[in-house]
């Protein structure tokens, strides 16, 4: 069950969408922002080519950006307004090859607060129609005043 918990930001969702548009790494890579709830993101991210390593899977590198921004979001939608998020710390465990046509990324927080938020984020990927799970990060985000 993901905890229901309550944006300190009234703009909250618009405030997230705005700053996912403008990571450029994002659109770089070609992910989008698909699910934005407070406290939990979802971040899909197609297959191609250029984001794999030798053997033609999902870099781990990749899965763990698509990750760290899903975590980051899901932090960012409980801060207040006037902030930006940071990761301070991150662990990913791959789990499975990322091996498929599709990475999802679902990150929800488990431990909100003013300055330190605590958020974990899954990483699936669709193989043949079927989704496996292939990472999983822990990570502590930190709210900062906006530059």
């Amino acid at each position: 069950m993901i905890p229901r918990w309550q944006p300190r930001d009234p703009d909250w969702e618009d405030k997230v969408r705005r700053s996912f548009a403008r990571q450029t790494v994002m659109a770089l890579i070609g992910a989008t922002l698909t699910v934005v709830r407070p406290g939990a993101v979802e971040i899909q991210l197609p297959f191609r080519a250029d984001l794999c390593q030798q053997h033609g899977l999902f870099h781990a590198g990749i899965t763990t950006t698509v990750a760290d921004s899903a975590a980051g979001y899901a932090a960012f939608s409980l801060f207040e307004p006037g902030t930006m998020v940071l990761t301070t710390e991150l662990k990913i465990n791959l789990l499975a090859p990322a091996h498929g046509d599709r990475l999802r990324a679902t990150a929800r927080v488990i431990k909100p607060g003013r300055t330190i938020t605590v958020a974990e984020a899954d990483v699936f990927v669709r193989r043949e129609g079927v989704e496996i799970h292939c990472a999983r990060m822990s990570s502590s985000l930190i709210s900062r005043p906006e530059a």
